[in-house]
């Protein structure tokens, strides 16, 4: 068996996966050096692959109470049988035996009790007549008294017997499939309960009507899953046709297997229809997540925020002319542009460029003050902590009002991070609310000069990654090759640091962290 399969999406939500559907269209070449491809929308499938064997959910092993020759296998392998259906007989000739002498037995001992109790009436009258000492009929009291264990000992042991004469006719515990048959006509078999080898197990047999796939998992992929969601199982035997199952259990006890750490997943499926046998190998696909008709694009096209001015100095642009703070600010869910300037070629003065900046970035600050929000309509965090601020210091609220408040803010955000805003989004009222996070990519206008613009990420695969907001269907996108953005690391991050006088552009040491 093999272990799930282990995806990981460098700038999507970690999740397994398998190719989804609705990709964008194949990278184009439309001018040297750079690759284009389009948004588009489709289907997000997000699955996790297993590979595992069919087997029942409940097998038995059936075995004798007693020892001897099988004289007679009424069933064999592949017949359905239901409960106490006889399946064969033993040679009946020692419990026979046996019970013919507790029957014996019992006689006696009734006979005895009977005896015994019309001394002790005897006794009794002899004793009021004061013909007997009391000894004597204490005696004879005894004597009953012994009587009367003798018939319990006889009547247990010929109980006994009677369950014995019934164990050698051997008849099904269930209602199943005999699946498999170890003895045959003649075979001696030892007893189950008095061998201390457990005995001989004549069959095996199991209800093939409710089935289940038994696979391996790597404990680093078991974050996703979970007892409850649905599963395909697929078999060489029906190749066109796929069983529906759910997982229904992770045990908890790991497995390693050639030093790898492993969990056993179960996913059961309904074989009503009797085409699952066991020991079939099964394809198994847990359903982990979907998205349905939204915005795609390959993962190639997808830079994360702090690595905008190295890709971006790979696609030949001026980072002098490009405003990169607002590329990591939370909350500026708007489309990234140029501060200033023509993209290629020289830019306005220095000083003009940056009084410019400063001042359209005082407009925003004094507009989100005001208005507590952004020009998408999103409430700026930064305006509502700074009013938050003032109505405490001039007393209209108390400390523990601005936490409420703040609390409450951070819940809203989806608890933003490290200065990125994450988000929690629905499809639609019902669907549970999905993680998406920020990223930028490069569109294509109809200048052919690629433009940074900041977008939400959802779900994604090895192939694709889901937009949430910022980008429209059939928007050409600039490919940035890997090598392309690992080369301008280092040169971005040493002309950030000459324009800061020498201080890092992220607030530290350290190169951006890679794509």
């Amino acid at each position: 068996m093999t272990k799930f399969s282990r995806y990981r999406s460098v700038l999507t939500l970690g999740v397994f996966a398998i190719a989804g559907c609705g990709t964008g269209e194949a990278a184009e070449d439309t001018g040297p050096g750079l690759l284009t491809t389009e948004a588009s929308v489709g289907d997000l499938l997000i699955r996790a692959e297993a590979t595992g064997t069919v087997e029942p959910v409940r097998e038995v092993e059936v075995k004798s109470k007693a020892s001897g020759e099988i004289l007679r296998l009424l069933t064999d392998i592949g017949e359905v049988v239901r409960r106490g259906t006889l399946l064969a007989e033993i040679d009946p000739r020692d419990v026979q035996n046996r019970y013919n002498q507790t029957e014996a037995d019992l006689a006696v001992a009734q006979a005895q009790l009977d005896i015994a109790q019309a001394q002790l009436e005897r006794q009794q009258a002899l004793l009021e007549a004061d013909v007997i000492t009391q000894s004597e009929f204490e005696s004879a009291t005894l004597s009953f008294a012994n009587a009367e264990a003798g018939l319990v000992r006889a009547q247990t042991n010929f109980e006994l017997a009677e369950l014995q004469m019934a164990d050698v006719s051997i008849r099904a515990p269930l209602n199943g499939t005999i699946i498999q048959k170890n003895v045959e006509e003649g075979s001696v078999i030892q007893s189950a309960s008095s061998n201390v080898s457990g005995g001989t197990a004549l069959f095996v047999m199991a209800n093939l009507d409710d089935m289940q796939v038994r696979t391996l998992v790597d404990e680093t992929d078991m974050g996703e899953l979970e007892a409850g969601l649905n599963a395909t199982v697929r078999v060489e035997a029906y190749a066109d046709r796929t069983f529906t199952g759910v997982v229904d259990k992770i045990e908890p006890q790991a497995t390693v297997v050639q030093n790898v750490t492993m969990f056993p997943v179960i996913v059961s499926i309904d074989n009503r229809a009797g085409l699952l046998k066991p020991g079939m190998n099964a394809e198994v696909e847990v359903q982990i997540d979907e998205a349905r008709d939204v915005v795609l694009v390959q993962n190639s096209a997808i830079v994360q925020t702090s690595d905008v001015g190295p890709a971006a100095m790979a696609l030949g642009l001026d980072i002098e002319a490009l405003d990169l703070s607002q590329f990591m600010r939370p909350g500026r869910g708007g489309r990234g542009g140029f501060s200033g300037g023509a993209p290629r070629g020289g830019r306005p003065d220095g000083a003009a460029g940056g009084q410019q900046s400063a001042a359209a970035q005082t407009d925003a600050d004094n507009s989100g003050a005001a208005g507590g929000s952004e020009s998408d309509g999103t409430p700026d965090p930064r305006a509502q902590i700074a009013q938050l601020r003032a109505q405490v210091e001039t007393g209209e609220i108390s400390q523990d009002s601005m936490r409420t408040v703040m609390q409450s803010m951070r819940g809203q955000l989806g608890g933003a991070q490290g200065g990125f805003g994450r988000t929690r989004v629905t499809e639609d009222e019902t669907a549970p609310a999905r993680e998406s996070r920020p990223a930028v990519v490069f569109v294509l206008g109809a200048d052919s000069i690629p433009q940074p613009r900041l977008v939400q990420i959802g779900l994604g695969d090895w192939d694709n990654t889901q937009i949430v907001n910022g980008l429209e269907d059939g928007e050409t996108l600039v490919i940035v090759g890997a090598a392309q953005l690992q080369a301008q690391q280092d040169a971005f991050l040493a002309q950030m640091r000459s324009r800061m006088g020498g201080g890092s552009p992220f607030g530290g040491s350290g190169r951006p962290r890679g794509r």
